[in-house]
């Protein structure tokens, strides 16, 4: 969801997701609206976004069991070593919940905004999540790259999950599973379109053999934005997706339960129930 102040709010949100069994909730981002004649007529999902771990954190306080996080986080906006403290502490809060969805984005004014060259985003986004990794796993961390580079940080409290929480890579590229691969735990993909879907499921083999080629265990797959239709699920099953998610409206309750009948209506037609 494109969590705002005029949607329903995380932490009824959430619990009402536990309640009717569902298994993740996780928040999208984008850190500001850009200024021009197209502002005032863009959806407000986009210029009144909740930070997407405060967001988390409401809903982490609300639920048990339900995990939590950003799909996607745009990293290269952030400061990593401040990055690194936000999504550890919701971790620690949660009880080790945190799904961690990065990617580089779409906005590239947004970007700007933040000192990042759109056309090097995508190595930001590397590079930050690689300093990550090291402040939430080494005693003394340190770490160099083109974008950040520091030495001697201690960062507590760490995330609960260890080594650190599940790092999601977002994206459809043609250099998305090198990045899955380099410094990701999971696949993130869109679902798109009929044409998009059946590109992901035929790249999911090609991501677990380059994983098997690489040493690695199987990587899981989550696909977001899936349809209401039972035959999408049964397909995304068949070729061994993890997890799906679908996208709830940024809206009231009444309109944010219906999308989940919906969804619902699918899931059991496609168990058969």
């Amino acid at each position: 969801m494109f969590a705002t102040t005029a949607t329903m709010p995380p932490g009824p949100l959430a619990r009402s997701l536990e309640e009717r069994g569902h298994t993740a909730l996780y928040f999208a981002e984008h850190t500001h609206a850009v200024a021009g004649p197209g502002a005032a007529a863009a959806p407000h999902r986009f210029r009144e976004t909740l930070d997407p771990f405060v967001a988390s954190t409401a809903a982490a306080c609300a639920t048990r069991s339900l995990r939590v996080g950003s799909a996607i986080c745009l990293v290269a906006q952030h400061d990593p070593i401040v990055l690194a403290k936000t999504v550890a502490s919701v971790d620690q809060l949660s009880g080790g919940r945190v799904d961690f969805g990065v990617g580089g984005g779409w906005a590239r004014e947004e970007m700007r905004h933040h000192g990042v060259d759109p056309d090097r985003r995508f190595a930001r986004v590397r590079e930050h999540v690689e300093a990550m990794k090291a402040i939430w796993t080494e005693p003394e961390a340190s770490y160099t790259g083109r974008s950040v580079s520091f030495d001697g940080v201690i960062s507590l409290p760490r995330p609960r999950q260890w080594p650190h929480p599940p790092v999601m890579v977002g994206g459809m590229g043609p250099k998305v599973l090198d990045r899955v691969l380099a410094y990701g735990d999971a696949w993130l993909p869109d679902y798109g379109n009929e044409d998009t879907l059946r590109a992901t499921l035929d790249r999911v083999g090609e991501l677990r053999a380059r994983a098997r080629d690489a040493g690695r265990g199987e990587i899981p797959v989550v696909l977001a934005g899936v349809p209401h239709d039972p035959r999408v699920l049964e397909r995304c099953e068949r070729a061994g997706i993890t997890r799906v998610l679908t996208m709830l409206p940024a809206a009231g309750r009444g309109l944010v339960e219906r999308a989940l009948d919906s969804f619902e209506l699918a899931i059991a037609q496609w168990r058969g129930e």
